[in-house]
């Protein structure tokens, strides 16, 4: 095995009734406090290092560590003179983006909590009910969309009155503060004084379940949460601590994987997240095979759908295939199961290039876990193994009485949340006796 990887180790109790308790034999690493500490730490180690860029033109925008952290701060000021708090979070209406990103980081800077939502439910009209619904619930005192016009429709419902709104680009919307005014920030307002007052326990965001058999449920998100995961997947998978992660990523911030699992392993380990503005879809794939184009990852994250298209793609572009595995230390896919035709094209397609085959690997887990809990971590030949637990969690496997080759899974951590909000009822059917 590529040293560069690290091997299963899980350790499993086997009780009486046939239940399956697995951990890790890997000691989780200590994680930092908040994600402030990881802003913090590469603004002064690789200030001019790239961290978010999207595309502009014929090229990209880019902002540094420096930069990144010299604008959350004005914007984390800005939040504080407008009397936010943990009360009072910011819903966010539209899709990724570099101010998106900024604002994120400020709100987690000064104890705002963000709430991103499925932009469908704002650009659809029959989805209006469910921006209804998260408006509703979560009480949000701003609201920011990039794009005031695109999202008129929207931000005109009557939920939103009283709703400071943000965007990006105004356009003609009345009403509307650009986003450029946060970024003035506030000089009456000490941001270190602030900034010290947010912990580990504090909320940075309030992400909402899929809501497939009922209204979406709000899942508040601490810092605890996202930098234990960070420290669990670092455990698991020591290349992202010796060469920062590079993204190509267009998963969405409103879903936990895209938002927090991407995400963070790129601010908590240096790296760089070139926010894709395509999508496998007809449309809009050809615009990810072109940023793909300009540049190399060092991890491609993506559901079974878009790597199926970009492997089709791999096949008929050489040029395309050499930037593609030219740095490549990951393929990881989520949401499904890779189809195993699929793994073994992108196998095929490696090995025409270079020596060695990247890690190809999934994980399992909720929004409720921060989300990853299980993870394959070494090496393998097929598709659908969700792996082992993390440092730091534990696993229970119930067995099925009906079915002997089916169980339940149960998972406990520092990664995982501690209730839904506003709903003691749902929270106390998520956990059992043991946690």
């Amino acid at each position: 095995m590529d040293p560069k990887f690290c091997p299963h180790n899980a350790q499993v109790e086997t009780r009486a009734d046939g239940t399956l308790i697995y951990s890790s034999g890997y000691e989780m690493s200590a994680p930092v406090r908040t994600t402030g500490d990881w802003l913090h730490r590469w603004a002064e180690e690789a200030p001019l290092r790239t961290f978010l860029a999207e595309r502009y033109g014929a090229g990209w925008h880019e902002v540094s560590y420096a930069q990144a952290l010299e604008q959350v701060r004005a914007i984390g000021a800005a939040l504080v003179a407008r009397g936010l708090t943990q009360d009072t979070p910011v819903i966010v209406i539209s899709g990724n983006g570099v101010d998106h990103g900024l604002l994120a980081l400020a709100g987690q800077y000064v104890g705002v909590p963000i709430v991103p939502v499925a932009e469908q439910y704002a650009l659809v009209h029959g989805a209006h009910g469910r921006l209804r619904h998260a408006v509703e619930l979560v009480q949000p005192k701003m609201a920011y969309t990039v794009d005031a016009d695109q999202y008129a429709e929207a931000l005109v419902l009557d939920v939103f009155d009283g709703i400071e709104i943000v965007a990006s680009r105004p356009g003609h919307a009345e009403n509307v503060t650009p986003f450029a005014e946060l970024l003035k920030g506030d000089p009456t307002v000490d941001i270190d004084a602030a900034h010290a007052k947010v912990g580990p326990e504090t909320v940075v965001k309030i992400l909402l379940t899929s809501g497939s058999t009922s209204a979406p449920k709000g899942v508040p998100t601490t810092h605890a949460m996202m930098c234990a995961n960070q420290a669990q997947l670092a455990d698991a998978l020591p290349f992202v601590k010796t060469r920062p992660p590079v993204l190509v990523d267009w998963l969405p911030w409103n879903h936990v994987f895209g938002g927090s699992h991407n995400f963070n392993l790129v601010l908590a380990n240096g790296g760089t997240l070139y926010i894709d503005d395509g999508k496998p879809v007809p449309a809009l794939i050809n615009r990810t095979l072109e940023n793909l184009s300009m540049v190399s990852p060092t991890i491609s994250f993506n559901v079974p759908l878009g790597h199926a298209q970009v492997v089709e793609a791999l096949k008929k572009d050489p040029e395309l295939r050499r930037t593609f595995f030219a740095e490549l230390d990951m393929i990881f896919y989520s949401g499904a199961s890779l189809p195993q035709e699929v793994w073994e094209g992108y196998e095929a397609l490696a090995r025409a290039e270079r020596a060695d085959i990247p890690l190809m690997n999934t994980s399992w887990g909720l929004t409720e876990t921060g989300p990853a809990t299980l993870i394959q971590h070494q090496p393998t030949t097929r598709s659908g193994i969700v792996g082992v637990p993390l440092p730091g969690v534990t696993a229970k496997l119930i067995p099925d009485e009906g079915d002997p080759n089916r169980c339940e899974v149960r998972v406990k951590g520092p990664n995982l949340f501690s209730g839904y909000l506003g709903s003691p009822e749902k929270t106390a059917e998520a956990f059992d006796e043991e946690g």
